[in-house]
């Protein structure tokens, strides 16, 4: 499907997955209108600016995630809107106001400005996994996860999961008002994220695999779930084609140790010193599985982790984050 003629909206356009996000869209010929809150900061929008019809059809607005009608602008006149824009801290020392209110907040006041936009044709937003995991049904190894988990509030504050229960209460915000509303509403839920880098700066899970083998003396007991940057983005944006698409899309192309994610890195990069020692202090994500069933719908086919990890670290040591 061609975006020819087509504008839309993508939230938090500097981000990581919404980095990607535009320059698929623009390769496709969308005209874009991106939210980003300092157009006037270059580590923003300059990797933006660069993209192959930037020029032409991209357009930057000024939006806050916490004022209500922040977006009103940027939403006129588009017939989708991919809503990325969250803040990804895995640690808060106030998880209300660093957490919880920008994502629960900015997510109604995006579809609060959608909802004055009558030709609006869906919206799709960026969700995660950790609005799926983290309830009271056990992980194992023959367990699979699937569409119909969910994360329990109660379970996350439990744990002080904080991340987890921002995208939670964001989630249900947002069907909440897409039933009340007549909303076409479709979310993504990908695991970690990672592969090459678009902006200058590191987001959260790059940083983590650059941790991992960039000097770290142990790595996790645990499982990690992974999917590639390039396939987050595209399946956001056949989730705005298909026009069958509807509900939550799980989007996990691998689960593995954190040994075998050492291993694969090893083959690649032999002059790396990775950590040789397992370090049981860390939460534990037991070993699962997740249906690709419905991402093939959407004809993700997944891009392999091998792959994936030698592009997330030949991206890190091209943007000087990693020596080698």
């Amino acid at each position: 499907m061609s975006g020819e003629g087509k504008v839309v909206c993508v939230t938090g356009g500097s981000g990581y997955i919404a980095s990607w996000l535009v320059n698929f869209l623009l390769q496709k010929g969308y005209t874009v209108k991106a939210t980003v809150r300092n157009p006037s900061d270059p580590r923003k929008t300059d990797h933006l600016l660069a993209l192959d019809g930037a020029k032409e059809r991209l357009h930057l607005f000024k939006a806050d995630l916490l004022g209500e009608g922040s977006f009103d602008s940027a939403i006129y006149g588009c017939e989708g809107v991919f809503h990325a824009a969250s803040p990804v801290l895995f640690s808060a020392t106030d998880p209300q106001a660093e957490l919880i209110d920008p994502a629960v907040k900015g997510t109604l006041n995006v579809l609060k400005s959608c909802k004055k936009v009558q030709f609006i044709k869906r919206v799709v937003i960026t969700s995660s996994m950790a609005t799926v995991l983290y309830g009271r049904k056990p992980l194992t190894p023959d367990v699979v996860v699937d569409k119909t988990w969910q994360s329990d509030p109660a379970v996350c504050k439990e744990m002080k999961l904080w991340y987890m229960l921002a995208k939670t209460f964001a989630e249900e915000a947002a069907w909440n008002f897409a039933e009340e509303n007549a909303i076409d509403l479709v979310t993504i839920h990908p695991a970690y994220v990672i592969g090459p880098l678009l902006q200058p700066t590191l987001n959260f899970s790059v940083e983590m695999i650059l941790n991992l083998v960039n000097g770290a003396q142990t790595y996790p007991n645990t499982y990690y779930s992974s999917t590639d940057v390039r396939d987050v983005a595209e399946a956001h944006i056949r989730a705005f084609e298909i026009p069958a698409a509807c509900g939550r899309y799980c989007l996990v192309a691998n689960v593995s140790h954190f040994s075998e994610v050492l291993k694969i890195v090893h083959e690649h990069f032999p002059s790396l010193h990775l950590p040789a020692k397992c370090d049981d202090n860390h939460p534990f994500l037991p070993q699962h599985k997740t249906s690709k069933e419905k991402a093939r719908i959407l004809g993700i086919n997944f891009i392999p982790l091998e792959a994936t990890l030698k592009d997330t670290i030949e991206s890190l040591k091209e943007k000087g984050f990693l020596s080698i």
